[in-house]
């Protein structure tokens, strides 16, 4: 932790090197985009201390917590909230003490170099975290926390961030966007519009959900026209509030482009209760074609990062909720689902759909060839088990050669650890200066070219594709 090496990431020979250096010391100070994240607007309209280390670092991040528990530390150890409201543990040290005694498991995954990078850039510890340093690092960021310049508002200045969007529900009362909207903080923290719980059968409480969308909107949402409506005034709500995309995390990329009569007699058929699972994989997937309509007609980016298994542990759901690090990935086929939707919204000039995959198999066969001759088509960048050094690189191989760079969407970090965004976008831009590096090193591209490109993925690109 001393010394982190400046050239970390960066080209092993010194040709190499040299050039990603140059390409990195053009493009490292640039502004952050986040376009894709789930921190909390509570955060910035509250701007309150964040309340000790560990609720910083460990308890919102299920990179951190999924790796200690699959060496057999209890989650209620770790601080995690129990859906039955059952006491955890609460003492913010205890839980630091216990990942500084397991912090070795993190050796070379991103998860360590986003939290050593965390530490030493934006808290000055010079120390590895161990069983020896854990107390020491422990007051060190907590007395730097109880400081005004770590507040949320002055950290989300000091990382240089220009904007920052949100996740959230299409039932939320967005009163944070609102509080901060009306502030006089110039930071740009926006929502976006996640409507899953109103649009998946599978959902908990989902004719709950519906009775709720019907209030928020005053439209009859037990009437096909009324729930579509539902969902027109609820992306208008968002927009509103500085809202500029759309967010889908179905299981999978299914689409379809139903009659209306056939979409209408779908939609009661699921609502009353009695639709098979594939009335609602089909209804998921008719949602999907619906929304891009939406998006053609009022402009919200669409983005769908679909292939994940969710909650695969019945137990760990059952006691503890949804994003509790076992959602895992699965097989998905892309080409064949995508097509109702691309067919009928493909060549739109007015849709930008931003897919995202946990299928990397998917780069080279599907998306790279789709993406590189749809209009609206994007490919959304390397995101959860692959956004990592390896997975950054394997993702510039993969899809380079068929859709360039310019048909991918740069870098978003996609996080709830608010501190360790820098790290994850300082780890995107070095891969991406190496990557160029490469290219300029091996005669196929020139270096005017490559520091444009540089440009491009860490600032033009993400701002272009959402509206920014």
């Amino acid at each position: 932790m001393k010394n982190l090496d400046p050239a970390r990431l960066l080209p092993t020979d010194p040709e190499s090197q040299k050039i990603a250096q140059e390409l990195y010391d053009d493009i490292s100070a640039l502004p952050i985009i986040s376009p894709h994240g789930h921190t909390d607007p509570a955060w910035f309209s509250q701007d309150l201390p964040f309340p000790d280390p560990a609720q910083l670092f460990v308890t919102p991040d299920h990179y951190v917590f999924r790796m200690l528990f699959s060496q057999g530390i209890s989650l209620d150890a770790l601080g995690i909230p129990r859906a039955d409201g059952r006491a955890v543990e609460s003492d913010g040290r205890a839980i630091w003490r216990l990942f500084a005694r397991h912090y070795y498991l993190f050796r070379a995954t991103p998860s360590r170099l986003w939290i050593d990078h965390a530490l030493s850039d934006v808290f000055g510890v010079t120390d590895t975290l161990s069983t020896d340093t854990a107390d020491a690092i422990y007051d060190h960021v907590a007395d730097c926390l109880a400081q005004p310049e770590y507040l949320p508002r002055a950290l989300f200045d000091r990382f240089g961030i220009e904007a920052l969007a949100t996740t959230d529900s299409a039932l939320s009362s967005l009163s944070d966007h609102a509080a901060i909207k009306n502030d006089a903080w110039d930071g740009r923290v926006i929502p976006t519009y996640r409507p899953d719980s109103v649009i998946d059968p599978d959902a908990q409480d989902f004719a709950a959900n519906l009775a709720t969308f019907a209030d928020l909107t005053g439209e009859d949402t037990e009437d096909w026209r009324g729930y579509l409506n539902a969902h027109r005034k609820r992306r208008l709500f968002f927009k509103q509030l500085g809202a500029t995309a759309t967010d889908h995390g179905h299981p999978t990329p299914e689409t379809a482009d139903l009659t209306p009569k056939d979409a209408a007699d779908l939609f009661h058929k699921v609502r009353s209760g009695d639709g098979s699972a594939q009335d609602h994989a089909l209804f998921r997937a008719q949602m999907l074609t619906e929304m891009a309509g939406m998006s053609v007609d009022d402009g919200l980016v669409m983005q769908v990062h679909p292939g994940s298994n969710r909650n695969h542990a019945d137990a760990i759901f059952r006691q503890y909720g949804p994003d509790k690090g076992f959602d895992i990935p699965r097989a998905v086929d892309f080409t064949r689902a995508l097509h109702p939707l691309l067919n009928r919204y493909g060549l739109d000039p007015n849709l930008t759909l931003i897919i995202f995959t946990l299928d990397e198999t998917t780069y080279a066969r599907e998306l790279a060839p789709m993406a590189g001759v749809y209009p609206a088509l994007r490919i959304g960048p390397a995101w959860w088990f692959f956004d990592s050094p390896e997975g950054m690189r394997r993702y510039r191989e993969a899809t380079t050669e068929t859709a360039g760079f310019y048909n991918t969407v740069g870098f978003n970090d996609d996080t709830r650890a608010f501190c360790s965004i820098p790290a994850r976008h300082d780890v995107a831009r070095r891969v991406d200066c190496a990557y160029l590096a490469w290219l300029v090193a091996s005669g196929r591209l020139n270096m005017s070219d490559a520091a444009e490109v540089a440009y491009d993925l860490t600032y033009r690109l993400p701002k272009q594709a959402y509206k920014l």
